[in-house]
């Protein structure tokens, strides 16, 4: 039997932007809390996670002012705290999001589940920058936490 899945406090927040109801549709609260439940691992005890659903002009000032990056990024990670209490918030730029979803033919709340996903392995200390051997150590897990989750493999297309 699995070990049971650690208890979260979840706050699910929505910038304003045109599309959001769209994006509020694709990402219903309980499984927003699955996806990154599913995710924590054997060591955490309890997370704390917000996660922020934002528009280009908000995902691209925080990508800018936190890594130096003068444009908006999928998902990013600020976490606080790791094992036994993750502490983290998760912001997803909505518009990038949803592009990539149209580009990869695939609804937009699987490729939130995907990116949910790697945002709470980020939020472990999982690192896909740091070397090749990182990045297939992280990938080979988000694909098993999805595979878990009943979804496909997101990196099959490559």
């Amino acid at each position: 039997m699995p070990a049971p899945l650690p208890p979260l406090s979840l706050s699910l927040q929505f910038a304003r932007f045109a599309e959001a109801a769209e994006h509020r549709a694709a990402l219903p609260r309980h499984k927003v809390a699955r996806w990154i439940r599913h995710a924590l691992g054997e060591e955490v005890q309890h997370a704390e996670i917000t996660v922020r659903i934002v528009d280009t002009e908000e995902g691209q000032a925080l990508n800018r002012d936190y890594r130096q990056k003068d444009y908006a990024t999928n998902v990013l990670t600020f976490d606080y705290s790791s094992a036994p209490v993750v502490m983290a918030d998760l912001v997803l730029c909505a518009p990038v999001v949803a592009r990539e979803a149209e580009e990869l033919g695939k609804p937009l709340a699987e490729h939130y589940a995907h990116l949910l996903v790697h945002g709470t392995l980020h939020a472990q200390g999982w690192d896909h920058e740091t070397g090749e051997e990182e990045a297939e150590a992280m990938e080979a897990q988000e694909i098993a936490i999805l595979a878990g989750l009943g979804l496909d493999d997101p990196y099959a297309e490559r």
